[in-house]
C-alpha cells in the first residue's frame, strides 16, 4: 500500500510538471515566421488562393477599397511613407484589423542604400505599432543581402504568384498568391478588383502557406 502511494504521488507531479507544456500552443500556430529554414521568398502555397494589395499611392480610391473590403480580408503591403502622410487611413486599417505587412521599393534600393530596409521597417512599426510578419520589394526583387536583413528581423520575404492589374481574370492555380498593384503610375481600377475578389474563394495568406508543401524561388546572389 505504501508503495502505490509513493507511485502515485510520483506519477502526480509528473503530470503537474507536464500540465504546462500541454497549454503551450504549437510552434506552427503562434507564428509563420520561420516557414523555411533559409532565407528565402515564398511565392506560392500548395492549395487555394490568397489576395495581396500592394499599396503606394491615393487617398479617396484607397479609402473605398477599404470599405469595400470583406472577409476574409486580403493582405494589405502597405509602403511606409504612404502610410505616414494619410494617418486617417492608418487608422481604419487598424479599426478593422486588416492584414497589413511592409511594402519596400526596388530591390536594387537596398543595395545602394543598406540601411533603408531598417528605416522602413522601424517607420512601419511606429506607425501600425506592430511589426509585420511580411516584406514584399514592389519589384519582388530581393537581393541576399537584404533577404538575410529580412530573415534577422523574423519576417516572411512573400513574393507572387500572379502580378494582376485588370482586364481578363486569371486562371486559377492551386496555392496561387495573387499580387494586385495600387501605385501611381500602376493599379487596378476598383471595380476590377472587386470582380477578381468574387471570381473564386479566398483565404489569408496563413491559412494558405500552413501546408505540407510551400513553393520558393531562388535568390539573386
Amino acid at each position: 500500500m505504501f508503495k502505490k502511494i509513493i507511485l502515485l504521488s510520483i506519477l502526480c507531479l509528473l503530470f503537474i510538471l507536464w500540465l504546462p507544456q500541454l497549454a503551450k500552443p504549437s510552434p506552427s500556430l503562434t507564428t509563420v515566421f520561420r516557414l523555411t529554414e533559409n532565407p528565402t521568398v515564398i511565392v506560392r502555397g500548395a492549395q487555394g488562393s490568397a489576395l495581396t494589395i500592394n499599396i503606394s499611392f491615393g487617398e479617396s480610391e484607397v479609402e473605398e477599397l477599404l470599405e469595400q473590403l470583406t472577409k476574409p480580408y486580403p493582405l494589405l503591403f502597405v509602403d511606409a511613407a504612404w502610410a505616414a502622410r494619410f494617418p486617417d487611413l492608418v487608422e481604419k486599417m487598424k479599426k478593422r484589423s486588416l492584414p497589413v505587412a511592409l511594402l519596400g521599393q526596388e530591390g536594387e534600393r537596398y543595395e545602394t542604400d543598406p540601411k533603408l530596409f531598417m528605416q522602413q521597417l522601424n517607420q512601419f512599426e511606429e506607425i501600425f505599432e506592430t511589426r509585420p510578419l511580411w516584406f514584399r520589394t514592389v519589384d519582388e526583387q530581393f537581393p541576399q543581402s537584404l533577404l538575410q536583413k529580412v530573415n534577422a528581423a523574423e519576417i516572411n520575404a512573400l513574393g507572387a504568384t500572379v502580378h494582376w492589374k485588370g482586364g481578363s481574370l486569371p486562371k486559377s492555380l492551386g496555392g496561387e498568391i495573387i499580387a494586385v498593384p495600387h501605385h501611381r503610375e500602376e493599379r487596378a481600377s476598383l471595380k476590377d478588383i472587386q470582380r477578381l475578389m468574387t471570381s473564386r474563394p479566398f483565404q489569408p495568406v496563413e491559412d494558405l502557406l500552413f501546408q505540407p508543401t510551400i513553393k520558393t524561388k531562388k535568390i539573386p546572389q
